[in-house]
């Protein structure tokens, strides 16, 4: 009886250590594409929200600019894709898909000024895309927002 017990707790806490290093790399992979997407993110608003921002110029592993994967949706009010393209970048045998957004969302003639809203949305291969690590397929989209302010110099 003693041995039947054993087995059992024994056999528990394996399922359970299983559990928590897939939830550990679910974690690393979410807080990579994170980082990845704030890092584009600051470099184009540093750039004053340049329409003619491309992420592959920056030497980190970006694809070229290629057309949105089909299926590939964003929030609604982000404005239009940049280029009308996504990035793509391998990451631990991950591919990450990235499509930059932006929109001008207040005007004032007056001083010249307009803000612009920029996002970056990233994503992680979705269901019929294939990927390395298929435990991160279907993972919701990770969407960050700032706002720059553009003047009469566009910049």
């Amino acid at each position: 009886m003693a041995s039947v017990v054993l087995v059992v707790i024994s056999l528990g806490a394996l399922r359970y250590q299983y559990y928590a290093v897939a939830q550990g790399q679910l974690a690393r992979a979410q807080i990579a594409a994170t980082h990845t997407a704030h890092l584009l993110l600051e470099d184009w608003k540093s750039t004053g929200g340049a329409t003619d921002y491309n992420p592959s110029r920056l030497g980190l592993g970006f694809s070229a600019p290629q057309s949105l994967p089909a299926g590939f949706t964003t929030p609604e009010g982000l404005g239009n894709t940049l280029n009308e393209a996504a990035y793509t970048l391998e990451q631990n045998g991950t591919t990450l898909t990235v499509a930059l957004k932006y929109k001008n969302v207040s005007q004032d003639t007056g001083a010249e000024t307009t803000l612009r809203q920029l996002a970056v949305v990233a994503r992680f291969a979705q269901a019929g895309e294939h990927d390395a690590n298929s435990r991160l397929t279907g993972l919701p989209p990770i969407t960050l927002v700032t706002y720059v302010r553009l003047d009469a110099t566009n910049g």
